[in-house]
This record gives structure tokens, sequence and C-alpha cells, in this order.
């Protein structure tokens, strides 16, 4: 944990605003102005510490090469210090219980998650999980349940990949002898299963429905991914599932807004403009208020560029385009403690270079996660 300190010369963004302004920290939180130590951060930025309501990008750590990570507790220490060297102070690991095995099967998701279980109590970065549940899995519905409640898991993502009208008529989908062999099953039986899957359809919203309620009942966030129609965000809020992740249409997102659901849309996708698969775009969302958060989905970098775009391209102002990434997620996933600069918060900042806008400082609950060069040499005196 740092000392008491008196963050001056930066231009800092709270609740006051954007500019120059003392921002004081004392024993992990936001403080009123003290005589405490002071550090000096003429040319830098204090921002609040982004809050990633969904992201992936962890992946690339956990399994760079089929059997090269044995100890997943490595992998984890290693995205956190990518998250953190991004800004990044709280991050939800977005994880898989999916039909297509692998690094998405149910036993990966179980080493994932006894991996951040074991090592989180070593990071400063606020470490959370999210259980993305393949709902044709009718069979594992009370499996996924009881790892919700083993791992504590605060968010649930209900998803849906299987290539339904491909199956409905008897083809096989795209890639799939590719995506059998690489998870070491025969392309045969894997067909059969996805098969299997999409013949019990009509069984799902039932057992759906109760999962749901089970799920509420311990108070667990729930989400829906790629809603296209009103009708399927209306039966999700019907069900309880109050958070629209990555809508792929503006009706979908409409819907949401209208029944007071959350909508988060992908950081990458206002970097690039539009959606990488043509779905919605969330500049578009952004500009008709119907976006809550931008998370980095694929990639941490586009948290802070999506911000700094938005606020340049008079989408938002300052204020409004940092709270995308900041603000914003903290309320979609009920932390009430962080997101802004406020007297009591967590203390959660992130410190970039005034002119590159690189990150060069990273405080998490007033633990220093990412530090390097001019303001380490600062803090360090």
């Amino acid at each position: 944990m740092l000392p008491d300190l008196r963050l001056v010369g930066a231009k800092a963004l709270t609740p006051e605003g954007y500019g120059e302004q003392v921002v004081c920290l004392s024993e992990g939180r936001i403080m009123d102005d003290a005589p405490m130590r002071e550090v000096d951060l003429s040319g830098f930025m204090v921002l609040p510490g982004m809050v990633d309501a969904h992201g992936d990008g962890f992946e690339k750590h956990l399994a760079p090469r089929r059997g090269a990570m044995k100890d997943m507790g490595l992998g984890v220490v290693a995205a956190e210090a990518e998250l953190a060297a991004n800004g990044i102070t709280t991050a939800t690991l977005a994880q898989f219980y999916s039909w297509e095995g692998g690094m998405r099967g149910p036993t990966f998701a179980e080493r994932v998650f006894s991996a951040v279980r074991d090592v989180q109590p070593r990071l400063a970065t606020d470490l959370r999980t999210q259980l993305r549940f393949e709902t044709p899995m009718l069979e594992d519905y009370d499996a996924a349940r009881d790892m919700v409640e083993r791992f504590d898991i605060p968010y649930v993502v209900f998803n849906d990949h299987l290539q339904h009208d491909v199956l409905e008529k008897g083809k096989r989908p795209k890639r799939l002898t590719g995506q059998a062999l690489r998870i070491g099953q025969n392309p045969e039986k894997y067909l059969a299963y996805m098969q299997m899957l999409h013949s019990r359809m009509d069984e799902v919203p039932a057992a759906l429905e109760i999962l749901a309620d089970q799920l509420s009942d311990m108070g667990v966030r729930l989400g829906s991914h790629d809603d296209r129609t009103k009708v399927q965000r209306q039966d999700w809020h019907a069900m309880g599932v109050h958070i629209a992740e990555f809508p792929e249409t503006v009706e979908a997102a409409e819907a949401a807004r209208q029944a007071g659901d959350a909508v988060v849309m992908g950081a990458p996708n206002v970097v690039r403009g539009n959606s990488h698969n043509g779905n919605a775009s969330a500049l578009d969302l952004i500009t008709m208020g119907l976006c809550d958060g931008l998370a980095s989905d694929y990639h941490y970098p586009s948290m802070r560029r999506a911000a700094f775009f938005l606020a340049e391209a008079g989408v938002l102002d300052f204020a409004g385009a940092w709270g995308m990434i900041s603000s914003g997620p903290a309320r979609v996933l009920g932390l009430v403690d962080r997101g802004e600069l406020a007297v009591g918060q967590r203390a959660d900042l992130v410190i970039l270079d005034a002119e590159s806008r690189d990150v060069c400082a990273t405080i998490s609950g007033g633990q220093v996660s990412h530090m390097r060069g001019e303001v380490a040499r600062r803090f360090i005196g």
C-alpha cells in the first residue's frame, strides 16, 4: 500500500471537472486534502482507473500454445501485468463454458477460475470473473450453477453460438473438422453432439428461466450476448437478465434502454469505427445515448484510445468519454466504490503522459500495479 500522498501539478478528472487539481491518497482511498507527502506530476494526467466489464484478451497468456502453460497461475499473473500496463484497475475475465471445448470447455474454465482465486491475493488489480454459458448445454445447467457458487462468480452471460440454421438443414457447420481436430475430438462425434444440442432447443427456455432465477437469488448479475431483436431483449429482461452485451442491432439496444437495462459495447468497435463483423456501430449507439459503458472485448489498449477518440470527435465531453471506461462500467457491474476520483472512493487511478497519453502508472486500491519512467522517479524521489 502506498503511503499518504498528495498528487499535485497534474490535470486530474474529478467530479468537479477536468483541470489542475490535487488528488490525495490515504489507506487505499481518495481522501480530502491534508498534509501529506507531495508528488509533483506536472506534465501528466491523473484519471480514474479503467473498469473493464468484459474482456478475453487474457486468453493468450493462459494458453499461448497447446500445452505450453502448465501452471495456469503464471498466465493469470502475466495477464494482470498487461491489464495494469493499460491502466485497467478492475478487470472482468470473460471465460466460456461451451460445447466448443478446448479453451472454451468446462474443464478449462475450472482451471481458469481456480487460478484466479489462487493468485488474486498476490495481485493489485481487482480481477473479477464472468462465466459465459452456452444455453444449449441442458445437461450442464446444474454443473454451471455449481461452478458459479464454488468460485463466487459475480457475473454470468448467456450465449448461443450453435449454427442453428445450418444444423436445421442437416448440413455441416463451417470449419467443423478443423475445430474438432484442434481440441482432439472426432469430427463426426463432434457434429453428432452439436446436432443433439440443436434438437433439444425447445427445452431450453423453461430450463433457462429456472437457472436465471437461481442465479439471481444468489446475487449474480446476468447478461445476454449478441441480441438482435426487440423480442429477444424483452424475453431476456423478463428473466431478470438486465445487461445487454454487444447488441448486434440498434433495435435490440433501444429495447434494452426502454426496459432500463444496461448496454455494454466493445471499445475496439469504437476505435475501428464499426464492428469487425458488420454489426451495430458502438459509435452510433453512443451518439444515440444507447450505451452505458465500453469493454476491452479482445484488446485492452482500445479502452483509452476509444475514450480519447470520443472526446476529440466531439461525441462526448472528456468527462463523459472517460466515464465510458470508468464510472459507466462500474455502474453496470454494481461497483459503487470506484469509477471516479471522489472522496471515499477506492484509490483506483491511472497516470498518463499528457502529450503521448502513454500509461505511466496504474494504482489499484492504493497499490501500485504498474509504474515506469519519469513518474516512477518522481514517486521514488
